[in-house]
């Protein structure tokens, strides 16, 4: 465990923080004689959870301490925080139920995707789309709070949110064809080898049993010519006994 595995694990703490405080309206804060309301809160913990995420990946990498469990949980407290935010501000009626489906929905094709090319030995890495659309996300979550209490601010939200629809359709479809490319081709290979080896071992077996077939007629073969000299051989023998009985006994 380093200093970014460990941001990475506060991001995933944040997200059931995030959640209380922000569909919790009775929640507060009292400050210098000002009242900070809760979807206030929950931007500052929201804001703060998605720092993080460019914390822990830019450490890691200046100080070369980039490890598996990172690269496991980084992806999956990124889909936490936002699918938790987006889930909370479609119980507030901020955001449209439909949207939010389709976006939660994209990113678990995208993660199945991953985890089917990293069951056949490739990565699929996050993309140039596939950051942007975060970036948005980050965005497009940030205005819908600020609208909860400042209604003007909504339109930027919802075109935000379009923006984020056509980022993650277009790129869950350049994943898409980046796993059809990898892992199909591979498949292909695979499977194509396996077909070859298959080929070669039924034709060892072929050469194996006609080697059999031929050694078996070469033994009967062997078997019929000792036959027939035995054949031969008996009745020369019988003739020559038969004569020695009819000579006189010797004096």
């Amino acid at each position: 465990m380093n200093i970014p595995n460990y941001l990475t694990i506060a991001r995933i703490f944040f997200v059931p923080l995030l959640v209380a405080v922000l569909v919790q309206e009775s929640i507060s804060v009292h400050w210098n004689g000002t009242i900070i309301t809760n979807d206030v809160v929950a931007l500052g913990i929201f804001w703060v959870a998605a720092a993080t995420d460019l914390l822990d990946g830019y450490l890691a990498r200046r100080w070369k301490q980039v490890t598996t469990i990172g690269t496991l949980l980084d992806p999956i407290a990124d889909k936490l925080l936002v699918s938790a935010a987006l889930i909370a501000l479609v119980q507030m009626r901020m955001v449209p139920s439909w949207l939010v489906v389709l976006l939660i929905g994209r990113e678990f094709a995208v993660s199945g995707l991953r985890s089917i090319a990293a069951a056949e030995g490739y990565t699929i890495a996050a993309s140039e789309l596939g950051k942007t659309k975060t970036l948005f996300q980050v965005v497009a979550i940030s205005l819908l709070m600020i609208g909860i209490h400042h209604p003007w601010v909504l339109k930027w939200a919802t075109l935000s949110l379009f923006v984020v629809v056509v980022f993650s359709l277009w790129s869950a479809v350049a994943y898409f064809l980046k796993f059809w490319r990898k892992v199909d081709v591979g498949v292909k290979q695979r499977r194509r080898a396996e077909l070859l080896d298959a080929e070669s071992r039924s034709r060892r077996a072929m050469i194996a049993k006609r080697r059999e077939e031929l050694a078996r007629r070469r033994a009967e073969r062997a078997t019929q010519i000792s036959s027939i000299e035995r054949a031969k051989a008996d009745p020369v023998q019988d003739e020559f006994s038969a004569r020695t009985q009819d000579l006189p006994p010797s004096v």
